[in-house]
């Protein structure tokens, strides 16, 4: 990792709060932008929230409650990404594609939460035009949530694609991949 940042890599993603504890700490590297791309459990909140520049997965209630008493507590705003279960695969996290729009009205209370775009995970696949479809749906869905203008919300990431389906994606209107196995191998936990 050491060498990815003395390249210049600036946004590291991680699955597990531990691994972003450990490295925060291990690092201790102001200029890196922390985010949170993996499930997050409402009760490991409080051991990243002073850490993390953006929480890719947000997608339920009691996450955003929690989001909202953390932050709040200490006196920032906490930036987020709804994670959207596109292809609706049980095996995943993430709201339905027809659950957003309400989440998103019943969160615009929570002015400690600040949601800046939507994070989907396609299904995985030999050939990525198989799921091309999924990247479509998200980036369809931005531009209906767009049209609505919410308060502390644009949508002004997607946060689609990985290693296996990256360049389907940004053809599709990602902005953001999730890249890190192409760059530092699988992991081993």
């Amino acid at each position: 990792m050491k060498n990815a940042i003395e390249s210049g890599i600036k946004n590291i993603g991680e699955n597990k709060v531990q691994e972003i504890q450990r490295k925060y700490e291990l690092l201790n590297n102001n200029d890196l932008k922390w985010h949170m791309i993996g499930h997050l459990q409402s009760n490991k909140v409080k051991y990243i929230i002073d850490k993390v520049h953006l929480i890719h997965s947000l997608d339920r209630m009691s996450l955003a409650k929690e989001l909202q008493k953390r932050a709040k507590k200490i006196n920032r705003s906490v930036d987020a990404l709804i994670q959207v279960n596109i292809s609706e695969e049980e095996s995943k996290f993430g709201l339905y594609g027809d659950e957003v729009i309400d989440f998103l009205e019943k969160i615009l209370k929570f002015d400690n939460i600040n949601v800046k775009g939507l994070m989907t995970m396609a299904p995985h696949v030999e050939d990525p035009e198989k799921v091309r479809y999924v990247f479509k749906q998200l980036k369809g869905l931005s531009k209906d949530i767009e049209k609505k203008g919410f308060e502390n919300t644009e949508m002004k990431y997607l946060s689609m694609g990985m290693t296996n389906d990256y360049e389907v994606a940004i053809e599709e209107g990602s902005n953001m991949v999730r890249v890190g196995r192409a760059i530092f191998g699988e992991r081993n936990y």
